[in-house]
């Protein structure tokens, strides 16, 4: 008589994922970045993050609609190609040009739905053209520099530091909850993980890639560690909100494209700034 065997043994992590998949998919991911950042000078990877940005959009606005919200979408679309391809073209002022006129869009194009929720769903509009193709633009701003393809690559491997770090301390050494209510698997030890491998990996991205001084590096490190753990923290307290757990299940594993670019969106912006006026700077005077 053959003996009953139990249930086969869960792949899911302690972080409720399929931790096979998920890797799987981050790793297809990370090839697909990787592939379109080499080639013409990264033009590939802006019509990438284009097409993210919007998935980005159509998931923040159904996740809304939940709670009533109706987004005006059409033109968050359009302003969010604008700001991407207007931070290629012309960097930072057409982006932050393209933002204002998508502002007023998403008012003037709300007009037709009445007064009822018009300052709530306006400011919703606003709110996703800020969090999504905005901030995304920085990265765009990233690739124009020079060494461009090498800062979108230090950035996105110091980013991706912090959740790797944070992931395997929490597992490991995890007993005191960072935020029991917003994210209860978050705790301080994995933080601490976090920290240490933002550190290190800023200072042998912006040293060997960028040939900058190592302490840019370990500084980006550390602003990234808190830049990253306060976006992911920010999107829980959005989905906590929406009663919803992922924004979709567009990427195995993972969730939604949101749920991959939160910790991306938070930091785009201060890395761009201190790359932009330390790296340059920093070599030149000897520091």
């Amino acid at each position: 008589m053959s003996t009953p065997t139990g249930p086969a043994a869960p792949t899911t992590s302690r972080a409720g994922r399929n931790l096979p998949v998920a890797i799987a998919s981050g790793v297809v991911l990370v090839a697909v970045i990787a592939a379109t950042l080499m080639v013409l000078d990264g033009f590939p990877f802006v019509f990438l993050v284009a097409a993210a940005i919007c998935v980005g959009i159509w998931e923040l606005s159904r996740a809304l609609a939940l709670r009533g919200v109706s987004v005006p979408v059409e033109p968050v679309y359009v302003g969010a190609v604008a700001m991407i391809f207007g931070a290629w073209f012309g960097g930072a002022p057409p982006l932050s040009a393209a933002l204002g006129i998508t502002a007023l869009g998403v008012m003037l194009w709300r007009l037709r739905g009445g007064v009822e929720g018009f300052v709530r769903d306006a400011t919703a509009g606003v709110f996703t053209a800020v969090y999504v193709p905005f901030l995304a633009g920085f990265v765009v701003l990233l690739l124009r520099a020079d060494d461009g393809v090498w800062r979108v690559f230090a950035f996105i491997l110091v980013t991706i530091a912090s959740d790797i770090g944070g992931y395997a301390a929490g597992v490991l050494f995890g007993k005191h909850p960072m935020s029991p209510v917003i994210s209860p698997k978050k705790s301080w030890e994995g933080f601490a993980g976090s920290a240490v491998s933002c550190m290190v990996v800023g200072w042998l991205t912006v040293d060997y890639l960028l040939d900058g001084r190592w302490w840019v590096g370990v500084l980006l490190g550390a602003v990234t560690v808190v830049t990253a753990t306060l976006g992911d923290l920010c999107e829980s307290v959005i989905k906590r909100d929406l009663g919803i757990k992922d924004m979709s299940q567009i990427v195995p594993g993972h969730g939604g494209i949101m749920d991959r670019l939160d910790s991306l969106l938070a930091t785009v912006a201060p890395a761009w700034l201190l790359l932009y006026y330390l790296v340059d700077v920093s070599s030149s005077a000897g520091f």
